[in-house]
């Protein structure tokens, strides 16, 4: 299949009120109004970027992972986006990759963003999650790992490791211009789609949050780009352009081998 339709939200959350997040956050599904096969919610959907895990957290069994599993299977949907999971008695900021099946994958969270003492809170994951549909390969991330490049960095062998590349935020107006700047150069170094979704709005803290939630191709150019508002955007990814785009510049060929090593500080 040549194109992949994604749908961006980007929405105002309600600070750590899990039941009227959902609640916003069906309804804006509901209203997509036109065929999608991605659906992509911000970081902390359910709750915003809060520090009261114990508060907060589910286990993988709980309410608003069922809540995906449900939106995924009726509206035939992949969905995704991150909540506080609570596992093996670690808190964590998991990604879910909800299938409209109802199984799903996940991603916890690698960097976590110690300035707001999120490392005071919760365990870093190690391990990416590079998820396939219909023939495209999806690299997911989360907000803070926009700042890491080595963490996103293609796995070039006989050809590129992924095509699109995703981040869930809740990331902060004040700093936006840098949201936006990573955003294109994860883009260009990795010849890949980049696609960023973050919240608006202000949270509990009194943070404020612009969204500037983007689609960038792979040479750079701005696909899409919202700013200030809640909404929700539906666009079509074409493989064809990306690989005309890596078969003319070839760049990815003259990449430089490197290996991660996934140790995990906190295990």
């Amino acid at each position: 299949m040549s194109e992949l339709l994604v749908t961006l939200v980007q929405a105002k959350l309600h600070w750590e009120d899990k039941n009227a997040n959902l609640a916003m956050l069906e309804q804006e599904i509901q209203n997509i109004g036109q065929p999608t096969q991605l659906v992509v919610l911000p970081e902390m959907f359910s709750t915003g970027f809060s520090m009261q895990p114990e508060k907060l957290a589910e286990p993988m069994e709980g309410p608003t992972v069922q809540w995906m599993q449900s939106m995924a299977m009726k509206y035939k949907i992949i969905l995704t986006g991150s909540l506080i999971i609570e596992e093996a008695g670690q808190y964590l900021n998991r990604l879910i990759w909800m299938l409209p099946n109802g199984t799903h994958g996940h991603y916890d969270k690698r960097h976590r963003f110690a300035f707001a003492g999120e490392d005071q809170h919760y365990s870093n994951g190690n391990k990416r999650l590079i998820a396939s549909v219909n023939g495209w390969k999806i690299n997911l991330q989360i907000c803070y790992d926009l700042r890491f490049p080595v963490w996103a960095r293609q796995q070039v062998t006989d050809q590129p490791e992924y095509d699109v590349l995703i981040y869930v935020a809740n990331w902060p107006e004040r700093r936006s211009h840098a949201w936006k700047s990573l955003l294109i150069a994860r883009a260009i170094e990795n010849q890949c789609y980049v696609i960023g979704v973050n919240r608006v709005g202000e949270d509990g803290k009194g943070i404020s949050h612009s969204g500037d939630s983007m689609v960038v191709d792979p040479l750079g150019g701005v696909l899409f780009s919202k700013a200030q508002d809640a909404c929700n955007h539906t666009l079509a990814l074409n493989k064809a352009q990306l690989e005309e785009v890596r078969s003319k510049f070839p760049f990815w060929k003259d990449a430089d081998p490197f290996q991660l090593l996934q140790n995990n500080p906190d295990a």
